[in-house]
């Protein structure tokens, strides 16, 4: 009789467990329970009707296109049609830069590790941070650091003490615009300071900006691409939020001589993304007024902010220790708890309640359950849902609280 003998796992995937976020939908599908605990785009938002009949006519006039293999690098019109419109609409991208299409902006971040960091590098994140990006950089066997966040995005005198002290910092990863987890923007002059560390310490940032054009309200900020003169920023892009996610499309636009690597890179991951998607974004782009349709998706996230921020203020009158983010844009607001109170067992209270929120332990880079945070998404529940799920959140808290 044969033994069973289950492989061992690569010493590079042993820090990297399951999403804690996708952990949560299993909860979500329960029956009665509201859900802030998401971060998809809301599906009011998805050029459907417009998808479907380009879909029908370019497998009716262009069948092989769609179905056969394609360039690494992506779809030429679609590249083309990218990279002009981030330089004349946002001055991101130089004469020497590159665009690489990708298989989402996950994608982008997963190469940027692959190309630029060996096993024993440090890498630097916010802390708190998106847990797909800390994900990615776990699995590349790297030494994670967390950069602690407040109102104004990542702390850059205590980057610079990292910088210093760490000897081996390869990359920086950050999302300064409406950062995931906390909904903040990093501040005009940390950005200028960020940019300025990288150049003195000769490191790499990494810019993941998927919410960049969902602002709304305040001042536009400049990206730290465009701030960029020296070729220290990637820029990863993506049309999953403007979009839709299911077509898995983003984009790097970085140094021009970076470019081959990366692009072997992921002719070894998945030779190139799927044509398809990338031809109905194009004929997209081409055909429709992309520019009405992302003030359609600001019009549609506007309304589930203020319903939140709102409702929030309504229901949390009173716990002046309790703090929340009013975010100018993006998907998410962060709840932080006063005196060390546990935002995990809050998570935990408010299940019991019917309201799925996202513990801020997900979002820490050393992976700690005692976060005092949580984050709630205001994409995904009606306005309704917002009213009922903040009721219940106010509630819960103020009996956490005591």
């Amino acid at each position: 009789m044969l033994n069973h003998a289950t492989p061992k796992i690569s010493d590079r995937m042993e820090p990297v467990s399951p999403s804690a976020i996708r952990e949560t939908f299993k909860f979500t599908s329960m029956p009665g329970m509201i859900s802030f605990a998401g971060g998809n785009p809301n599906a009011l938002t998805f050029p459907s009707a417009e998808f479907a009949a380009l879909s029908a006519e370019l497998m009716e006039k262009n069948p092989v296109g769609v179905l056969q293999y394609g360039i690494s690098e992506g779809f030429g019109p679609l590249r083309e049609l990218t990279k002009s419109r981030c330089r004349e609409k946002f001055h991101i991208g130089a004469e020497d830069d590159d665009i690489l299409l990708v298989s989402g902006g996950q994608q982008g971040i997963d190469l940027s590790l692959k190309c630029l960091t060996d096993e024993g590098d440090c890498v630097v994140s916010e802390n708190p941070s998106f847990v797909g990006g800390l994900n990615a950089i776990r699995s590349y066997n790297v030494k994670l650091l967390g950069v602690p966040m407040d109102k104004d995005g990542m702390d850059t005198d205590a980057l610079e003490h990292v910088l210093k002290t760490e000897k081996r910092v390869k990359l920086i990863y950050t999302i300064p615009d409406f950062q995931n987890p906390m909904g903040v923007c990093m501040s005009l002059a940390r950005r200028r300071r960020l940019i300025e560390l990288a150049e003195r310490y000769g490191v790499t940032i990494l810019e993941d900006s998927p919410y960049h054009e969902l602002r709304y309200g305040g001042e536009a900020l400049p990206s730290l691409k465009s701030l960029d003169s020296t070729g220290h920023v990637i820029y990863c892009g993506s049309y999953s939020k403007t979009v839709a996610p299911g077509l898995r499309v983003g984009y790097l636009i970085l140094d021009g001589a970076l470019a081959p690597k990366f692009t072997a890179a992921k002719q070894v991951t998945d030779v190139h993304t799927g044509n398809w998607p990338q031809m109905l974004i194009a004929e997209y782009l081409t055909r429709f007024d992309f520019d009405a349709h992302v003030e359609h998706c600001r019009d549609v996230y506007r309304v589930l902010r203020d319903a939140m921020v709102q409702g929030l203020t309504r229901n949390l009158a009173g716990c002046d220790s309790v703090r929340f983010t009013r975010p100018e844009g993006g998907l998410f607001i962060w709840v932080d708890l006063p005196g060390g109170k546990s935002g995990y067992k809050l998570f935990e209270a408010l299940l019991g309640q019917k309201l799925a929120v996202v513990p801020g332990s997900a979002f820490d880079p050393a992976g700690k359950r005692d976060k005092s945070g949580v984050r709630l998404n205001f994409s995904m529940p009606t306005k309704e849902q917002i009213e009922q799920g903040t009721a219940i959140f106010g509630e819960t808290v103020r009996e956490f609280m005591a």
